[in-house]
């Protein structure tokens, strides 16, 4: 699956250029607890259909019944009482999506919409809510985002004019009295060196978490078994392919092959980029051994070397290769997120309460007792 805002922003061109009315919902602020973080976006077309999210379901419910049309023709079936405005929603005809600048929504306000839209307790948040967004604006900040640009898109509150400006760096949302600025990227990238099974696992869980990966391992009998076909495979060196790859800040590279010739150089080209995540698969000896090997061959120091990630993965006892590969992903996305990780997070003290609890005192280490 490719990065979730530029689909959304996609799709939400693609209604606007086809002529259909359309809403596009931004999370402005948010208190307490909430299930998407400030900045989620989603859009609304008039024909009922949404792309992306700022809920768990409910809001986007919510936005559907008020908005669209599709709910006003089925509505229109069910005869309106009186004192229609007292009623329950569910007897009322929606409104169309409006014309106009953009206007503020708040949800969670009280207990009882907290309950009826499923945020957590005490959840509240804001939207932004922007009127038939200009398609053409849409089309050049599409266009931006397809060719690897940072951008920040700026809109007006007063009137929903549209800034597009190209970003340094990826930045939070900022909102003041006269316009609102979001920053959207290019998809994050992953480039995984060897062509494995645990490399197929591993590809399949960053497609679905929004990567595009590359693959990359110059051995024809692996390339000849791969079988996740949305990822790009190729079959240069490891370390020219790191040069072509050109890891920035929404990039990682991970070498998974075990193999000194394919993995060594490839790293150290990695090292030397804005990559925010770079590991290696192997054991704490493994990566003992690799560091060692890179510092008498290569005059790397410890330092040069502070980046290198190994063993990677969150410690979880896994075995298998979907195991592992669910132990990996999970630390790059932590890192991708900003999480502080326990990086030796007491693998070993991990270790000696899982023994403990299974009453296998064989797998104890570091002569912590049971």
């Amino acid at each position: 699956m490719e990065n979730l805002d530029v689909m959304v922003l996609r799709t939400l061109r693609d209604w606007r250029q086809q002529g259909k009315r359309a809403l596009l919902a931004t999370v402005v602020r948010t208190w307490g607890s909430s299930p998407r973080p400030v900045g989620s976006i989603m859009a609304l077309c008039d024909d009922g259909a949404v792309v992306g999210s700022v809920s768990g379901g409910c809001i986007e419910d919510d936005l559907i019944y008020r908005f669209t049309q599709a709910y006003a023709k089925a509505e229109a079936q069910v005869e309106i009482p009186a004192d229609a405005s007292d009623a329950h929603p569910a007897n009322a005809i929606p409104n169309h999506i409006p014309s106009g600048p953009p206007s503020f929504v708040k949800y969670g306000i009280t207990a009882d919409e907290a309950h009826r839209f499923g945020l957590p307790c005490g959840g509240t948040l804001e939207l932004l809510l922007e009127y038939d967004p200009d398609s053409a604006s849409l089309a050049e900040l599409v266009r931006l985002l397809e060719g690897g640009q940072l951008m920040q898109r700026s809109v007006r509150l007063s009137d929903g004019v549209i800034t597009l400006t190209p970003a340094s760096a990826p930045a939070e949302l900022e909102a003041c009295a006269s316009e609102l600025t979001n920053t959207f990227g290019p998809e994050y990238r992953m480039l995984l060196i060897g062509a494995g099974q645990l490399t197929e696992y591993l590809a399949t869980m960053a497609l679905f978490s929004g990567f595009a990966v590359t693959v990359c391992d110059p051995r024809e009998e692996y390339r000849g078994a791969w079988s996740v076909p949305a990822a790009t495979v190729v079959s240069d060196m490891p370390d020219d392919v790191v040069l072509a790859f050109k890891p920035d800040r929404r990039s990682c590279v991970v070498a998974l092959t075990h193999d000194p010739k394919l993995d060594d150089l490839a790293l150290l080209e990695a090292l030397k980029t804005d990559a925010f995540y770079v590991g290696a698969i192997g054991s704490r000896r493994n990566n003992d051994v690799r560091q060692q090997r890179m510092m008498e061959h290569f005059d790397q120091t410890p330092e040069t070397l502070a980046r290198l990630r190994g063993p990677i993965g969150i410690y979880i006892g896994s075995k298998t290769p979907p195991e592992i590969a669910v132990s990996v992903m999970a630390e790059i996305l932590a890192v991708k997120n900003g999480v502080t990780l326990p990086r030796d997070m007491g693998v070993a003290q991990a270790k000696n309460d899982r023994a403990v609890v299974h009453n296998d005192p064989g797998v104890l280490v570091c002569g912590v007792p049971r």
